[in-house]
């Protein structure tokens, strides 16, 4: 039995819809773990050390923000779906803006998840401003500074999210080199069609 430790994006979690997907393809050889953790970064990545260290995964995938996590997770080869790697940076400038009486409700209410097993969302300043070290030291494993580490990404030609430079294949290409990256023709949340024909190929091709 191979096993899949699959980090979702921002509101997501445990019935993420990507991860789902790839349970009813994939099973019953795979397994595929994927469960809700902590908002707060910090919170975060100890959870997801301690269920690297559980499961002890053959792969390791990242979905959006996640990929920040997935990222910081040492030793395993790793996917990625529209890997956020500026969002944190945005984050930073969310938190200036929390000072201000109302703005942490409204970023609550406007980024509030679905219902179901899904990580709950609070945009209070003192967790906001975490984020950009975190995601220093998630990049500390990249191929820049030195990770032998297997990377390798996907990205949708119409993510809405490039536009604002949330997802950028250039930050990928500076942390993780030439050649390391897909480009598909959908949207920031990958399309079945493309789970089927992209992603599934990659992760079978890894875990042969």
């Amino acid at each position: 039995m191979k096993t899949i430790l699959y980090v979702h994006g921002m509101g997501g979690g445990g019935d993420s819809r990507i991860p789902s997907i790839l349970r009813d393809i994939l099973s019953p050889g795979i397994l595929v773990v994927v469960r809700t953790y902590d908002f707060d970064p910090e919170t975060a990545t100890s959870q997801l050390a301690g269920w690297a260290a559980e499961v002890k995964p053959d792969l390791v995938i990242g979905e959006s923000m996640g990929a920040i996590h997935a990222v910081a997770l040492k030793g395993y080869p790793h996917l990625f779906v529209s890997p956020s790697l500026n969002a944190p940076l945005f984050f930073r400038a969310m938190a200036g803006l929390a000072w201000i009486p109302g703005v942490t409700r409204f970023f609550d209410r406007y980024y509030h998840p679905k219902k179901g097993d899904r990580q709950t969302l609070h945009f209070d300043r003192k967790t906001l401003l975490k984020w950009p070290e975190i995601r220093r030291m998630a990049l500390e494993n990249s191929t820049l500074k030195g990770s032998r580490d297997f990377f390798h990404a996907f990205f949708g030609s119409r993510d809405s999210y490039r536009r604002s430079g949330v997802v950028l294949v250039r930050t990928w290409r500076k942390y993780f080199g030439e050649g390391t990256w897909t480009v598909y023709d959908g949207t920031h949340f990958m399309e079945e069609e493309y789970i089927r024909s992209l992603l599934v190929p990659k992760i079978l091709s890894l875990l042969a």
